[in-house]
């Protein structure tokens, strides 16, 4: 009986043994490092592990601690995505390390795939740096109503690769980072919303100049749109070929996302009052003076 026990003990002890070489045996070399099967589980489920902190410390950051420091949810985005790299770097340096990994035997292969990796990430690379700047000169802010290239919107997010555009047809357009600091960017509402527009009106030259500046300011004060504070104005701007012109300035807050929406009620109240108040709206024509001593006064006939 205990001859058969220790066969048994025999014959489990080397299936054990046979079992462990299939972990430990080298499969590859990686400079003088052996990597086993052993090393790779090991590796996978540390990484797994490291991703799992590396997210949740982000959202730890983001979500409870950077929300009391009254900062921009760009920048607490920006904060939290740049500690997530490093605890992921440093992580794995640890990892690899703590597998038995001399890291110098990966000097070599790292360099030669940073020369092919960083040709390929050029442009990617580019659009994360200018999304640092981005993110913490605050050239632009979400909320912010911005012309970029062709592209005019509110800004509705800033990512470290692209920034999404929403336009007043409803449609998202996403533009690389590197395309506000490249190119010219107008900002409508960089230090406040309040945008001025200037509404061109012209009339006959038999109105009166001080009438028409008054019902032009009746007309901005009476859309609710237009902000008492700065007041409307009106220019009389110059003395046109067929008209006096005016410009009508108001500044609103509401419809900077909107302006044509807010020059086609004006336009249309101010052509109802003139209307009412008989103010003729000039359209060009041209004066043609004959002079009578230019054409003979009798036309020469053709012979048939």
């Amino acid at each position: 009986m205990n001859e058969t026990l220790d066969d048994l003990w025999v014959e489990v002890s080397e299936s054990f043994e046979a079992f462990l070489d299939i972990f430990t045996t080298s499969l590859f070399k990686l400079g003088v490092n052996d990597i086993s099967l052993a090393t790779i589980i090991y590796m996978l489920i540390s990484f797994i592990i490291l991703t799992f902190i590396a997210r949740r410390a982000k959202k730890i950051l983001v979500e409870k601690i950077l929300t009391r420091a009254n900062l921009d949810k760009g920048v607490r985005a920006s904060i939290g995505t740049i500690t997530k790299f490093l605890i992921l770097l440093v992580g794995s340096i640890v990892i690899i390390q703590s597998a038995g990994i001399d890291l110098t035997a990966l000097t070599l292969v790292a360099g030669a795939l940073g020369v092919g990796i960083g040709f390929g990430l050029q442009n990617i690379t580019d659009n994360f740096i200018s999304g640092v700047i981005i993110l913490f000169e605050k050239p632009i802010k979400i909320g912010d109503r911005i012309d970029v290239g062709d592209v005019q919107g509110d800004v509705i997010s800033i990512s470290f690769r692209a920034t999404t555009i929403l336009t007043n047809d409803n449609i998202s357009i996403i533009v690389p980072n590197s395309e506000f600091i490249s190119s010219k960017v107008i900002n409508w509402s960089h230090n406040d919303r309040n945008i001025r527009f200037r509404i061109p009106v012209g009339v006959s030259y038999n109105e009166d100049p001080d009438k028409i500046k008054k019902i032009l300011l009746q007309v901005a004060d009476a859309n609710p749109h237009v902000l008492k504070s700065p007041p409307p104005s009106v220019l009389f701007d110059a003395y046109g070929d067929s008209s006096l012109n005016f410009y009508l300035a108001v500044w609103t807050s509401t419809h900077t996302d909107k302006p044509r929406i807010l020059k086609s009620e004006l336009y249309f109240e101010t052509f109802r009052k003139f209307k009412e108040e008989n103010i003729e709206i000039p359209f060009p024509q041209r004066d043609i003076h004959i002079r009578t001593g230019d054409i003979s006064p009798t036309e020469s006939k053709t012979s048939v």
